[in-house]
């Protein structure tokens, strides 16, 4: 057993020399095959060449833009898609369109009927017609009437004219006999006074035995004579006074008379002349509603405004009720002024010109943008600043309308005639040039990109 023990002993022994022998063996044929230490040395130098490139890539010159985002809008208010509204309310009789379907100015897009029970009558404007020939008639009785009245005020004004004069001229008669009576009792007066004061004398002269008592008489006698002269001329002059008195009232009569007889007539002119004036405003109405009724039917019709093509329908089936002023359908002109709609940021806006150049990119068409080298993108679309909002939009930013750069640069293509109005656009305004340093320094530190200077030829209320 002992010996058996040495035997296993020696031959473990024996393998682990071999193995020995082997791995000796091997690290030779390693060491052998082992490169030159020449790694180091060339990383060190293309880590040395990185860092060269980039210096000097840091002090290339670095195009500043403006990022923004928007759609594709139009610049004019005529070419954005628009509502086509029915003027008055009605029932659809008849659809003539489908959407997607292009139109001319003027086509027929819906047909409606009348659903006021005030328009149902098919003859309601011959009704009017003949209401209005009734009003004309009216008004014709009313002129000539205005006319009779003129000629009666006429005559009325006549025949005064005439009884004034005779009855003026009768009141300066009596006034002219109330003078001569009145004169002639101051005369017959005088004389009486006179015969009066000479029976005195008689009576005197009698007494002295001078006269006679037939003197005396015939004296006496003369003084009866001439008061009864006073007498009867007073009774003269009291009737010439009466005809005066009652030619005066005559007159006053006359004038009167006149006076109500004018008042009447003129109350007659006022009746034709308000009866004209209602005539009239019958007969304006009545043309009015002629003219309503005449344009309302031809709006049974609902037309397109402009060339275009129909979106969509707002409305569906046919006797459906709409009302007035109520949206149909939606129509897209069909050669709109395209723009595009980008918003900014606030921050932005004030070095932001009306000048502006601007590169887009499209939805739909493939582009390489380079942000700082813009003249070396491919699939970009030159622009120009059209207009800036004054008030920011929702959410903060500012709204600006970039229309297509008129003439085309020589190395740009024009926009592509495809574009829809609604369809996304990435665009950046162009600034000013800048080493690439300053602008990773100016987006490490979040600041705002800034102009030395005013461009050239822009003032600095633009500014």
């Amino acid at each position: 057993m002992n010996w058996r023990k040495e035997i296993l002993a020696m031959g473990k022994i024996s393998n682990h020399q071999a193995q020995i022998q082997n791995w000796q063996e091997l690290s030779v044929q390693a060491n052998s095959k082992i490169l030159n230490a020449k790694g180091p040395k060339m990383l060190g130098r293309v880590l040395l060449f990185i860092i060269i490139f980039f210096a000097i890539l840091l002090f290339l010159p670095f195009r500043q833009t403006i990022p923004g985002r928007g759609t594709v809008t139009a610049l004019r208010p005529e070419d954005r898609p628009q509502t086509v509204q029915n003027q008055i309310g009605g029932r659809i009789e008849h659809w003539a369109v489908r959407e997607g379907q292009e139109v001319k100015k003027g086509d027929t897009i819906l047909v409606i009927s009348e659903t006021s029970q005030s328009y149902f009558d098919p003859e309601l404007p011959t009704r009017l017609n003949e209401q209005l020939d009734a009003k004309r008639g009216s008004e014709s009785a009313a002129v000539q009437k205005i006319d009779a009245t003129k000629g009666q005020m006429k005559a009325l004004s006549d025949g005064l004219r005439f009884q004034m004069k005779a009855a003026e001229n009768k009141v300066r008669q009596a006034r002219n006999y109330v003078s001569i009576d009145s004169a002639e009792l101051l005369a017959v007066q005088k004389f009486y006074e006179t015969t009066k004061t000479r029976l005195e004398r008689y009576e005197t002269g009698y007494k002295n035995g001078l006269f006679s008592l037939t003197d005396i008489e015939t004296r006496r006698l003369k003084l009866q004579e001439d008061n009864a002269k006073v007498i009867s001329q007073q009774n003269k002059l009291s009737n010439s006074t009466q005809n005066l008195l009652n030619s005066s009232i005559e007159l006053d009569n006359i004038r009167a008379k006149y006076q109500e007889s004018l008042a009447k007539a003129q109350s007659d002119m006022s009746s034709a002349i308000s009866s004209r004036a209602s005539a009239q405003g019958d007969i304006a109405k009545l043309r009015n509603d002629i003219s309503n009724i005449s344009i309302r039917r031809g709006l049974y019709v609902v037309r397109a405004p402009q060339d275009g093509y129909v979106v969509k329908t707002m409305k569906a089936g046919i006797g459906e009720n709409i009302k007035e002023g109520e949206s149909v359908a939606t129509l897209q002109p069909k050669s709109p002024m395209v723009a595009a709609e980008l918003y900014v940021s606030a921050m932005d806006v004030p070095l932001i010109l009306d000048t502006s150049d601007v590169r887009l990119q499209f939805e739909g068409w493939p582009s390489v943008q380079f942000s700082g080298w813009p003249s070396v993108a491919v699939g970009t679309f030159a622009g120009k600043v059209s207009s800036i909002d004054r008030v920011s939009s929702t959410g903060g930013k500012y709204r600006l309308l970039i229309s297509q750069t008129n003439p085309v640069p020589a190395k740009d293509e024009p926009w592509p005639i495809q574009l829809r109005q609604g369809s996304g656009v990435y665009g950046r305004i162009i600034l000013r040039s800048v080493p690439l340093w300053y602008e990773i320094w100016r987006q490490l530190n979040g600041f705002p990109p800034s102009l030395e200077k005013e461009p050239a030829g822009v003032s600095k209320d633009k500014k």
